[in-house]
């Protein structure tokens, strides 16, 4: 295996592990209105993903890392092709970020309303836009010959990309009540296990249908095998919550979305970003990447470092594993008075 397709499939690894892990955290938010009637269950959902949600947001720094770093034709042509939902996604993690930490800076009814409700814009937000741009970069992109976009600052904008972020975001939604239901007891816990039991099959559908429309367009027996193995785990999934068991249903989802992106990044590759307008003009790993001295480079470099990450991620997971219960809300809380943090 030559160093390009070795680091396509480490791009490939790094998105996979950022939807995985970034997806309940996206997930929970996004049901903060949903689940979270009370103010102490909101408190509940946003303790469990507390100590997690930063250094799963780093699967995202290196993914984008390293297509910058090992495809620089790859991000030159797609960064422009998607200015929009890039845009749209630093934004929408940087009010994410900057309410998980004010949030618990200070404490009245309106204040914890004020930054909860920002936490689940920013999570919505961030997983439709990284959702577009998956979806647009693999479905297709309208680009030409020299992988320029061509039409207006919305072409980029495509069904592909919408449906990459519906599916993208359907997913997250599963994937964080799940979690929740694996994560927490009481209220939350029933009533996350009723959700993922309510829409797991229907979420499904449109991550399927994006693994499935690149499988018909270039795939390969293999890819169609990951597919089946994809569909598969939805059933598996809608069956173990529906018969309360949280662990194999969480393991389920999770090879939903491991078996989908390799469905996705199997059946593209050699090619990084799809034209809409002809398959001529498909930008390829080999004329996308840098010469064999940087990527040997960067390879040592990630064989030193990579370790430290997973060593440290599954450290935090390992401290953190164990199941959470609501706080009793205290009387100052309760009646909305400010309480010093």
């Amino acid at each position: 295996m030559d160093l390009q397709t070795v680091w396509f499939v480490a791009v490939a690894v790094l998105w996979t592990g950022f939807l995985l892990l970034e997806g309940f955290d996206f997930g929970v938010a996004a049901l903060l209105p949903v689940i979270g009637r009370k103010p102490a269950d909101r408190h509940l959902m946003l303790r469990s993903i507390g100590p997690l949600w930063d250094g799963n947001e780093v699967w995202l720094i290196t993914a984008a890392g390293a297509v910058f770093a090992a495809f620089p034709g790859w991000y030159a042509t797609w960064l422009p092709a998607l200015y929009l939902p890039f845009v749209l996604v630093l934004f929408g993690l940087i009010i994410r970020a900057v309410a998980f930490e004010w949030r618990h800076s200070h404490h009245t009814a309106q204040w914890d309303s004020t930054w909860t409700n920002v936490i689940v814009t920013g999570s919505l937000i961030a997983a439709l836009g990284v959702g577009a741009a998956l979806g647009g970069t693999t479905l297709g992109l309208p680009i030409d010959g020299d992988g320029i976009r061509v039409g207006g600052a919305f072409a980029g904008v495509t069904w592909a990309a919408l449906l990459g972020g519906v599916a993208v975001l359907a997913y997250s939604m599963v994937h964080g009540a799940v979690f929740l239901a694996l994560k927490t007891e009481g209220p939350v816990r029933v009533a996350a296990r009723a959700f993922a039991r309510r829409w797991s099959l229907v979420a499904a559908v449109p991550l399927l249908a994006w693994a499935g429309l690149v499988q018909l367009r270039s795939g390969t027996t293999v890819t169609a095998v990951l597919w089946l193995v994809a569909a598969l785990a939805v059933l598996a999934t809608w069956a173990s919550i529906r018969l309360d068991r949280e662990g194999p249903a969480f393991t389920a989802w999770a090879v939903v979305m491991l078996a989908s992106a390799a469905t996705v990044f199997g059946a593209v590759y050699p090619v990084v970003v799809v034209s809409s307008i002809d398959p001529a003009f498909d930008v390829t790993i080999a004329e996308a990447s840098v010469s064999d001295y940087t990527l040997t480079v960067m390879t040592w470099a990630a064989g030193v470092g990579l370790p430290v990450v997973l060593g440290y991620q599954a450290w935090t997971y390992w401290v953190f594993r164990k199941r959470l219960t609501a706080e009793p809300e205290t009387p100052a809380t309760a009646a909305g008075d400010t309480v010093t943090a």
